[in-house]
């Protein structure tokens, strides 16, 4: 009989080390099954899905829905204030209304027009690899000088944002993917809001070669196009899925190879052969989201004998499914010669991120300018020094401190 498991594993008890080394406290739930009643490092109350195997499953379960301002309790996970407009993305609905704004939105999210802002992507590396050679001391934080600013002005440009806007954005940002306090993350989404209605009509009275204005003006075959609402929560989707994967792609994978500098010595010797697959094991092994965004269950869920109550908050811990050694072998190495093919790094099913192959092109210029442009690259603080964002969504550190 399946059983309502009431004992609730609280995380920080099982390793005080949880924020920076997950993977055996997750590894160690595995052991005992696919579902787990805990208490995450934040105090939240809510179940775990964990192992290759049952993350895939659960990213397809119908019962277990993003529908939350339909379904649910929005005020259970967000405090979004008054400013629901922020959540009417795709991110945030399930089928059909999901198929409907994705559809919407990828016939302007196209391999095309990824692929086309390769020079532009370059550009941006090159002038800030030109301005962290220039750096004092040769001494610098990687993510302040490159991997948080790449990627930021990158789809900032793609959106259309005005550059004297972005720094507001990083704030929000952060705030929204790991809050200091519900009110400070009210505030975010109350100051995105009011910023995005006025972008919104600059462009719908001045539209440019943008991805907004592109948006405001698409229509489908059936005469649908997105709501405002659905534009300002799109914008919000965008613009912060779109810049905090690749922060953190970066400097996790960075941080591996600095960790294993045989593989580091590797790539340098040849970065055509090694390249793309470097990259999809960093998201493997390291990758830059740590759960998945939270799902509710519609209904009492049975995971192998164990039931999720419904109207639970569920996280599918894709940093566990890829270290899982029935997909893996010896999962904890990393390898860069490894196929790492089959990894969820970039979720699964209908809720696979639109933005992946962004994410791939930037990581895929990026290191290679890097690693090209400082032979002598090296980490300058320990991983047990760094500040690392708080919270179980975005796997990553604040800062990485670099020499050369």
């Amino acid at each position: 009989m399946p059983s309502r498991h009431t004992d609730i594993v609280d995380l920080l008890e099982l390793s005080p080390d949880f924020v920076r080394d997950p993977y055996p406290v997750y590894a160690k739930l595995r052991e005992q099954g696919p579902a787990h009643h805990v208490r995450t490092p934040d105090g939240d109350e809510l179940w775990l899905i964990v192992g290759h195997d049952a993350c895939r499953t659960a990213f397809t379960d119908p019962r277990l829905s993003r529908d939350w301002l339909r379904q649910g309790d929005i005020g259970q996970i967000i405090n979004s204030g008054d400013n629901d407009a922020a959540l009417a993305h795709m991110l945030m609905a399930d089928p059909p209304h999901h198929t409907r704004l994705r559809r919407l939105v990828a016939r302007e999210f196209t391999p095309r027009r990824i692929e086309a802002l390769a020079p532009r992507v370059r550009e941006i590396t090159d002038a800030l690899l030109d301005a962290l050679a220039a750096t004092e001391g040769r001494r610098a934080d990687l993510v302040d000088a490159f991997a948080f600013p790449l990627p930021m002005t990158v789809i900032c440009e793609l959106l259309g944002v005005p550059d004297m806007d972005r720094d507001a954005f990083r704030g929000w940002s952060n705030e929204v993917v790991a809050r200091t306090s519900e009110e400070a993350e009210a505030r975010a989404y109350q100051a995105m809001v009011g910023y995005l209605v006025e972008l919104i009509g600059a462009k719908r009275a001045a539209p440019g070669e943008d991805l907004l204005s592109a948006m405001i003006h698409a229509v489908d075959e059936g005469g649908d196009r997105l709501s405002p609402d659905e534009l300002i929560g799109m914008c919000v989707l965008i613009l912060i899925a779109g810049h905090e994967t690749t922060v953190n792609l970066l400097g996790n994978g960075l941080r591996a190879l600095f960790a294993h500098p045989d593989q580091l010595a590797d790539l340098r010797a040849d970065p055509d052969g090694l390249l793309d697959g470097a990259i999809e094991e960093m998201l493997r092994y390291d990758g830059p989201v740590e759960t998945c965004t939270q799902r509710l269950a519609l209904e009492d869920v049975d995971y192998d004998g164990t039931v999720i109550p419904a109207g639970s908050t569920v996280l599918i811990t894709m940093a566990d499914a890829d270290r899982d050694p029935a997909r893996f072998a010896d999962p904890h190495r990393f390898d860069i010669r490894r196929d790492a093919r089959g990894h969820i790094a970039f979720g699964h099913g209908l809720h696979y991120c639109l933005g992946a192959p962004l994410a791939r092109l930037e990581a895929r210029i990026a290191l290679r300018a890097l690693l090209d442009r400082f032979p002598g690259l090296a980490p300058d603080a320990s991983d047990t020094d760094l500040a690392w964002v708080p919270g179980m969504l975005i796997r990553g550190v604040r800062t990485l401190p670099v020499r050369w």
